[in-house]
């Protein structure tokens, strides 16, 4: 079975259904990270600051040291990723480190964005609706199985 990363924001409350959808579909999605809710990171910087720690110090600290390693590990053992827009800072290095690493990346609009961006060319697919993201998701692993290229 396919493993996806879905990458999102922890304040959308879409990453859930849409991951719901592509088990439906037969994929092993990992979206456990959007359990620790919508404040999660915004508690760790409250915390942090508390401590009177800067972010330099805050990122390498035990807790966000484990954080990442957690999603490092799910991103490392995933066959591909999809982003689901909006997505923050996060998200967008997750895609990128996941395209750095040759693996299928999708990207789910729900909407025309305000701001044109060349830049998603990078993603194996862009797509502006949950069923023709699975389309592409299929199209593009059925490929790879035989013997296509990701190519741009």
């Amino acid at each position: 079975m396919l493993k996806l990363y879905l990458i999102g924001s922890l304040r959308n409350p879409e990453v859930p259904l849409v991951g719901n959808r592509l088990r439906e579909e037969g994929y092993d999605v990992f979206d456990d990270w959007h359990a620790a809710g919508p404040e999660a990171d915004d508690c760790w910087q409250k915390y942090e600051q508390a401590r009177g720690r800067h972010y330099g110090d805050a990122l390498y600290g035990p807790a966000a040291v484990n954080i990442f390693q957690f999603d490092y590990k799910h991103l490392m053992e995933s066959d591909g990723a999809v982003l689901i827009l909006p997505a923050g800072k996060s998200g967008h290095l997750e895609l990128g480190f996941m395209v750095g690493q040759g693996k299928p990346t999708f990207v789910l609009f729900h909407e025309e964005p305000e701001r044109f961006d060349v830049m998603y060319q990078f993603a194996t697919g862009v797509y502006f609706g949950l069923d023709h993201l699975i389309a592409g998701v299929q199209t593009t692993f059925a490929s790879l199985r035989e013997g296509g290229s990701r190519g741009y």
